[in-house]
């Protein structure tokens, strides 16, 4: 679990880095990004730094076998895949590359995170 965990961790850290530093591409090239309305600097770069703490939180619990830490950075990711559900259907729920990105890349990846992230092992603490 604990590589898995890691995996997905630099999972969100890329996707993090990508939308920080090619703001500008990411918009442009990420299926349904860009229906969303005019590019908006500031709010790609929050997302781009929730990706990157998401991903830090998850790698550090994995790392340091602290179970909740990790299972705390992935439920960014788990809130953002379910706005992306309510998202997908209010759009009627179409079998289109839109939801097919967002299953690919959100939906199933921030699953994954969770369950890996909280059956990771736990230090154990002493008094």
């Amino acid at each position: 679990m604990t590589k898995l965990a890691i995996t997905l961790a630099m999972l969100a850290i890329v996707t993090g880095s990508y939308i920080w530093f090619a703001t500008p591409h990411w918009y442009t090239n990420m299926p349904g990004v860009a229906e969303t309305g005019p590019l908006n600097q500031h709010f790609a770069k929050d997302v781009a730094l929730a990706y990157l703490v998401s991903g830090g939180a998850v790698m550090w619990g994995a790392l340091r076998a602290e179970r909740s830490v990790a299972v705390f950075g992935s439920l960014w990711l788990v809130f953002h895949a379910v706005f992306h559900i309510a998202i997908w259907i209010n759009r009627g729920s179409p079998s289109d590359v839109i939801a097919l990105t967002n299953l690919l890349g959100i939906q199933i990846p921030a699953a994954l995170t969770f369950f890996t992230s909280f059956n990771l092992p736990q230090s154990g603490y002493s008094s």
